[in-house]
């Protein structure tokens, strides 16, 4: 049998309801979580430092992830008084439509999307600020690109689908890790040009 890679589980996965996006769309919720999702469980207090807040306001907004069921208590890995969290799951998602009925929660959708664009500028802006010191290697590796496509809704579906299935496959495979192994952005972004 010839050798194949490892399979990660399967992403714990969310569609978001009303009420979950609601909460969601507050910049430090969207901090927490992000950081949760990355960088594992952690404290109020450790999440605190690495995101320059205060560890009331931290612990407060824990809470209100855990109420929409978005982060969960990790209570084996605390001791003590610690409260350790851990993000409930590792992929949310919800349709712009879903939420088309309820004026508060589309409000909330439309922060959502806007924040998720203006962090695809900050991360690019943060890695073209020192991309110039990495490695070649990276610097060629690394890149973004923009083309215009004559799509219907449905083909520019299955565009998105596709595209995002072909990011899970290599979220999926586990390799040994090179000696060179870096966490990477990946952004997908594909809608309906609009004129200046």
């Amino acid at each position: 049998m010839e050798n194949q890679p490892a399979r990660r589980p399967e992403a714990r996965e969310v569609h978001l309801d009303g009420a979950q996006v609601r909460v969601l769309a507050h910049p430090l919720r969207m901090r927490l979580l992000g950081a949760l999702r990355l960088d594992g469980p952690a404290t109020a207090t450790t999440l605190a430092g690495k995101l320059d807040t205060n560890t009331g306001a931290t612990s407060y907004h824990l809470r209100q992830l855990a109420d929409a069921g978005l982060v969960a208590e990790a209570p084996d890995l605390g001791s003590g008084r610690q409260r350790w969290w851990r993000a409930a799951h590792e992929i949310s998602h919800f349709e712009p439509t879903d939420f088309d009925d309820d004026p508060d929660a589309r409000a909330a959708v439309e922060w959502i999307m806007a924040h998720q664009v203006r962090y695809l500028v900050e991360a690019a802006q943060r890695w073209r600020a020192v991309s110039a010191d990495e490695d070649r290697a990276w610097r060629d590796a690394a890149g973004m690109g923009d083309l215009v496509l004559a799509l219907d809704p449905p083909r520019l579906r299955a565009l998105n689908d596709e595209l995002w299935a072909v990011v899970m496959r290599y979220r999926d495979e586990v390799a040994p890790p090179a000696p060179d192994t870096r966490d990477v952005h990946v952004f997908l972004a594909a809608f309906p040009r609009v004129e200046q």
